[in-house]
């Protein structure tokens, strides 16, 4: 983990080449991908024959609880998915649950999961611990209770990078160049934001900024945690504590109460990607 700072939300990454999938599992919060490189198919269900999707750059996608998911990259290269886990109120994303049929897989490159979350690499000659029971898949009623979702409901749950001019802006936005667009959060009044289409609570909120070549947001700060990842173009960011520029695939976490300013210097549209703690973030304030 490289920043360590509670954020009430993790933000991370999977970069997988063609063909790589990851098994069927289920989070106790609510997972938000959005697709930064690459073309990725998303399939759910116990054993993801429920349904599926295919997602590509720009697009988002944010998967309920208590439902199994899995993903592949499906493109001709390397893909990029950044994602973004909710909390727990104990400040923890809780457990992965992973699909009964994970486990028979793993037992045959060696792999066995221990009740408290490590995975023990027995062809790699790691011994099983006998203080550690092992984990055990779910079944019968438990197993049940996980939810299936039809591919219409599901499509409620994903945002299209197309979509996004369609919608109304609000926030950041000052028509001199700099749109702000929501995409998972409710509606927020102290900003002018309408509901993004995803609008469900997740106790933080995804938005899209894009600045034009030459477009800036003035010195301001926030009462949130906001974490920035710039999906294409780059940016000049200046604080108080120095000035630097982030480019394309390029994260920055600004921390509470710190004055930050946005500036395109380059020649193409930045498109940057927000996430802010909390589902009803204050406004801005301007300094």
């Amino acid at each position: 983990m490289h920043i360590s700072t509670p954020h009430g939300f993790d933000v991370g990454a999977a970069r997988q080449p063609k063909g790589c999938k990851n098994s069927h599992h289920s989070h106790d919060t609510e997972e938000v991908f959005i697709v930064h490189q690459g073309q990725w198919k998303f399939t759910w269900g116990e054993d993801g024959s429920d349904g599926e999707t295919v997602l590509c750059s720009g697009d988002t996608i944010s998967i309920p609880t208590q439902m199994f998911r899995g993903f592949e990259n499906v493109g001709d290269d390397n893909g990029f998915l950044l994602s973004v886990l909710g909390h727990l109120p104990d400040g923890t994303p809780g457990r992965v649950t992973w699909a009964p049929y994970v486990f028979e897989e793993a037992k045959q490159y060696g792999l066995v999961l221990l009740q408290d979350g490590r995975l023990i690499d027995t062809h790699a000659g790691q011994r099983i611990p006998d203080d550690q029971p092992l984990y055990s898949p779910i079944s019968g009623e438990e197993l049940e209770a996980f939810r299936t979702l039809t591919l219409e409901d599901m499509t409620k749950n994903v945002c299209r990078n197309a979509e996004l001019v369609t919608q109304n802006t609000g926030g950041l936005s000052d028509g001199h160049g700099a749109q702000e667009f929501s995409v998972i959060g409710g509606q927020t009044d102290s900003e002018r934001m309408p509901a993004g289409k995803i609008s469900r609570p997740h106790n933080f909120q995804l938005r899209r900024l894009m600045l034009d070549p030459g477009a800036s947001i003035a010195k301001h700060k926030r009462q949130e945690p906001e974490v920035i990842f710039v999906h294409q173009g780059s940016i000049m960011v200046a604080t108080h504590k120095g000035t630097f520029t982030l480019g394309t695939g390029d994260l920055f976490t600004c921390p509470v109460g710190l004055p930050r300013s946005f500036t395109n210097e380059g020649s193409e549209t930045a498109d940057i990607i927000v996430v802010r703690g909390g589902d009803c973030p204050s406004a801005a304030i301007f300094i």
